[in-house]
C-alpha cells in the first residue's frame, strides 16, 4: 500500500501517528459542511437538559459545537478508533471533567447504550463506513427516544462524479445518494425523513425521526 493510500485509509479508522494527523485534519477540513448541517439541527423540547450524541466523532470538533449550542445538555461522543476518542477527550477535556461529555470507544453496529437514551444523534462525514448500514441505523433507532431525531451530514451526495475517486482510495468507503440513504433509514424503522441539499457543494443533510 502506498504512503498516500495508507494515510487516507486512516479516514475510516484513524490509527497511529497517521491517524493523529488525520483527526486533526478532520476537525479543520469538515468544519464548513458540519456548520452547514448544524444549521438544520432539529428543535429539541427541553433542549437545555437533553441527551445528545455524536457518533463517529472523529477529532471531536462537532462534539464541541454541540456542547456550545446546548450549554446544559449532556453529549456522548462515540468512535471505534482509540485515536479519535483520545483526541475528542483532549479537545473537550473541561466538559469531560465536568461530567457533561462522555467519550466512548464503540461500534455503531453494536451500540453500548440502553434503548431510548438520546434525544438527537448526529453523524458527520461518517456513515460512508458504517457496517450495513441498515443494521447500524437500526441500532441508532433503538437508542433514540421516541420522537428523537437522527441527523446525517455528508459532503458527498452521490451525484458528483469527482467524489468517486475517494471510494477507490479509501478501503470500505461507500458514497450514498439521498434516495439510497432514505431507503436505508426507512428499512431501519424511521418514519419521517427530511432532506436538505446544497446542490452547488453536493452536501446533504438528512433528518430522520423515530415515531413517538
Amino acid at each position: 500500500m502506498g504512503i498516500l493510500k495508507q494515510f487516507f485509509n486512516n479516514t475510516r479508522k484513524p490509527n497511529g501517528w497517521m491517524g493523529k494527523l488525520m483527526v486533526n485534519g478532520m476537525n479543520q477540513g469538515h468544519a464548513a459542511v458540519s456548520d452547514w448541517g448544524l444549521s438544520y439541527f432539529p428543535d429539541v423540547p427541553g433542549a437545555a437538559h437533553s441527551m445528545l450524541a455524536d457518533f463517529g466523532c472523529g477529532g471531536g470538533r462537532n462534539t464541541v459545537e454541540l456542547l456550545k449550542r446546548f450549554p446544559e445538555a449532556r453529549v456522548t461522543a462515540l468512535d471505534y478508533s482509540k485515536v479519535a476518542c483520545d483526541k475528542t477527550k483532549q479537545f473537550n477535556r473541561n466538559e469531560v471533567q465536568a461530567g457533561r461529555c462522555n467519550v466512548v470507544q464503540g461500534d455503531v453496529s453494536r451500540l453500548p447504550f440502553e434503548a431510548a437514551t438520546f434525544d438527537v444523534i448526529t453523524a458527520f462525514e461518517t456513515v460512508y463506513f458504517w457496517p450495513g448500514p441498515v443494521e447500524s441505523f437500526q441500532e441508532v433507532w433503538r437508542v433514540l427516544k421516541p420522537g428523537g431525531t437522527f441527523m446525517i451530514v455528508n459532503e458527498s451526495d452521490g451525484r458528483n462524479t469527482k467524489d468517486e475517486k475517494w471510494a477507490g482510495i479509501i478501503d470500505g468507503m461507500r458514497i450514498f445518494t439521498q434516495e439510497r440513504l432514505t431507503q436505508y433509514l426507512k428499512d431501519a424503522g424511521f418514519s419521517q425523513i427530511a432532506a436538505h441539499v446544497n446542490r452547488k457543494q453536493h452536501w446533504i443533510c438528512l433528518l430522520a425521526e423515530k415515531a413517538r
